[in-house]
């Protein structure tokens, strides 16, 4: 239920299935006092699996202006946005959607820019050898992102080799640094960054990658976060890693983005962040 005196252009939601367990609604809460908007308003939206499109407009007809849109929908999200951000377009996948001034849904996918934004707190980019675990959706939606940084170079690798070689050459035509596709035991190289956009670390697995990937002085990235220490984090630090972060920054770097494009305001992640951890 959605309170009727609110500004229509300050309703925001998150949509997905289940949706009871984000924290976007105390990230953004967080972000709109920052800048004193009190009638800023963002809330959790469940959807049925098979009723996203009508949840949505639903939604927006009651004066919704934007909403973020988690599993299982960012795929329908994107079907069904009028005009999409070029870095939506290359990910095939909406995280963020604007109600604009003339009624059509801009699509965008902030997930690689608020990678791009955590990773950049640690380390840089520029002139890195980048690995990047996992050619599925989550890759898809920081490769761009990551290229823009100008890294050396980037390497996919999958489980199924053919998957990240086949994800590679789709990307090749959109990048300017040398990028390539291999499977796990098909890595030899030392890399400086190492990202985990696999879902492993949710079924406490571990990644079955050659000894010697990680070079001297490299971070570990792990997407997925938790309160305690992630399967893949573990296995670089028992291979002797120092840098290691998990991805709480990353969904704090996303929401920020989201945040900026409904209201033209860029919040300060870093103490929300610090209240997140400390909540976990």
């Amino acid at each position: 239920m959605f309170s009727p005196h609110l500004n229509p252009s300050m309703r925001y939601v998150v949509v997905g299935n289940p949706v009871a367990h984000s924290k976007s609604p105390q990230i953004h809460a967080a972000f709109a006092a920052q800048f004193g908007l009190s009638d800023f308003s963002y809330e959790r939206l469940f959807a049925p699996l098979d009723g996203f499109e009508g949840t949505l407009r639903a939604f927006m007809s009651e004066g919704g202006r934007g909403c973020n849109v988690t599993v299982p929908f960012k795929e329908q999200a994107f079907a069904l946005a009028d005009v999409l951000t070029p870095r939506a377009e290359a990910a095939g996948a909406v995280n963020t959607l604007l109600r604009q001034d003339d009624g059509q849904l801009l699509g965008d996918n902030t997930d690689g820019a608020g990678l791009v934004a955590d990773v950049l707190r640690h380390a840089t980019l520029v002139d890195k050898r980048i690995l990047l675990l996992g050619a599925g959706g989550a890759a898809r939606g920081v490769i761009l992102p990551l290229a823009e940084q100008k890294p050396a170079a980037i390497a996919i690798a999958n489980r199924t080799a053919s998957k990240a070689v086949a994800l590679a050459d789709e990307f090749a035509s959109r990048v300017t640094r040398p990028l390539t596709g291999v499977g796990f035991d098909e890595v030899y190289d030392e890399f400086d960054i190492v990202i985990n956009a696999t879902s492993a670390s949710l079924g406490g697995e571990r990644i079955p990658l050659p000894s010697g990937v990680f070079a001297s002085g490299a971070l570990a990235y792990d997407m997925m976060y938790g309160r305690d220490e992630t399967p893949f984090l573990a296995q670089a630090r028992e291979a002797g890693v120092a840098s290691r972060v998990d991805g709480l920054g990353m969904l704090v770097g996303q929401a920020a983005e989201a945040f900026a494009l409904w209201t033209g305001k860029r919040p300060d992640i870093a103490p929300v962040l610090t209240a997140l951890r400390a909540a976990l």
